[in-house]
């Protein structure tokens, strides 16, 4: 038993040091700005869509914000998704005072849709402009170069997909400590497969993306019974190594209000994770590898432990702890600076044993379900 306890814990941490250095130490340590150069080449225009269902609280102070955005030629539609809070008088007096702004007012959904994938489908359908910039009405951008920033690799590039950061506004308190970790730790993976060329999904509150290419896929055909994934699915199904580009700079990224709430956050999760099953097997597989090994690292480490007769095996087990736990520190920090432009994640061993519960526990509910719900 023991041997093949050893066995186990010797191949996980394998994998695990393979992907903290490999897979996510490339983007740590060497992505580099590829837009910093070339901004400005083209100014073509921008459509922001924004899908929103009782968001006059959040509409009221973003639609101002998202107008000061240093960029020529840009418009802002927001599909207001049969709101009974004074979203759709709120949004009327906003369009006559501001001419870039365009609301939409959608009475019911049809049955066999679901109601956000349609909300989203009408904003992009009338958008003016080819090249989409999604976020929601809780998200802010934490620069006026936002549009630029996430929208350069489609202007410039020719690119089909922009993948961008979302993160979370810190506050007190552990679930928000744990928000962050997750957050984080989720832009780790899909920026670092994106820049291995080996895109796998992108998130709703800051992604890029062609209209034509949305209107040529027949919007979100094949996805409509599927309640979320109107975002990392779409890009699932579509990305690939030639179309899509990742965005990782500080002025690129968009800021949203955590939940405050265990039980509302775990909701989230369980529809995040519900649309996970979706992904394709590749994607599966390269992020099933990582989560399996992360929890056979320390389920036999600490099998390893409560079995040893001496303090040699503990030592070497501990030693194992230490090393990865001083690897995820520097590459978690160094990818941060990356992504927000700050680097520091303090307690991230205490953290990642949170992350690996939080995972396996709400993972396998969320995969599991079969009723999950946008609001």
């Amino acid at each position: 038993m023991e041997m093949i306890l050893w066995g186990l814990f010797f191949l996980a941490a394998g994998l695990q040091f393979t992907y903290l250095l490999i897979v996510f130490g490339r983007f740590a340590f060497f992505y580099t700005d590829g837009n910093k150069q070339n901004l400005d080449l083209n100014s073509s225009g921008v459509s922001i869509v924004i899908a929103a269902r009782n968001e006059a609280a959040h509409l009221k102070d973003l639609i101002p914000l998202l107008m000061q955005q240093n960029y020529p030629e840009f418009e802002i539609v927001v599909v207001n998704d049969c709101s009974t809070d004074g979203s759709e008088e709120l949004l009327n007096a906003y369009s006559a005072q501001f001419a870039r702004l365009r609301a939409v007012h959608i009475r019911y959904t049809p049955a066999h849709l679901t109601s956000k994938k349609y909300a989203l489908t009408l904003g992009i359908k009338v958008s003016r402009y080819d090249t989409v910039l999604l976020t929601d009405a809780d998200c802010r951008p934490v620069s006026t170069n936002w549009i630029k920033r996430m929208s350069a690799p489609i202007r410039n590039q020719g690119k089909t997909f922009a993948l961008g950061h979302g993160s979370y506004l810190a506050l007190p308190g552990l679930l928000n400590k744990v928000i962050q970790f997750e957050t984080l730790m989720t832009a780790i993976y899909y920026f670092s497969f994106g820049q291995w060329k080996s895109p796998f999904m992108g998130v709703g509150r800051n992604l890029c993306y062609r209209k034509d290419f949305f209107m040529q896929q027949k919007a979100f055909k094949s996805l409509w019974h599927i309640e979320g994934g109107d975002d990392d699915l779409f890009v699932n199904r579509h990305a690939t190594s030639a179309n899509t580009a990742v965005v990782a700079h500080p002025e690129s990224i968009t800021v949203s209000e955590p939940k405050t709430s265990f039980r509302e956050y775990f909701i989230q999760k369980k529809r995040h994770f519900h649309a996970g099953k979706y992904y394709q097997t590749r994607d599966k597989l390269k992020l099933g590898l990582y989560t399996l090994s992360h929890l056979v690292f320390w389920t036999a480490g600490a099998g390893l432990v409560i079995v040893a007769s001496n303090w040699e095996p503990i030592a070497l087990v501990l030693g194992f702890v230490l090393a990865r736990a001083m690897v995820q520190y520097v590459i978690i920090g160094e990818a941060r600076k990356k992504l927000e432009g700050r680097g520091k994640v303090v307690w991230t061993l205490f953290f990642d044993v949170m992350y690996m519960a939080y995972f396996w526990v709400l993972g396998m509910q969320g995969y599991l379900s079969k009723t999950v719900k946008w609001k």
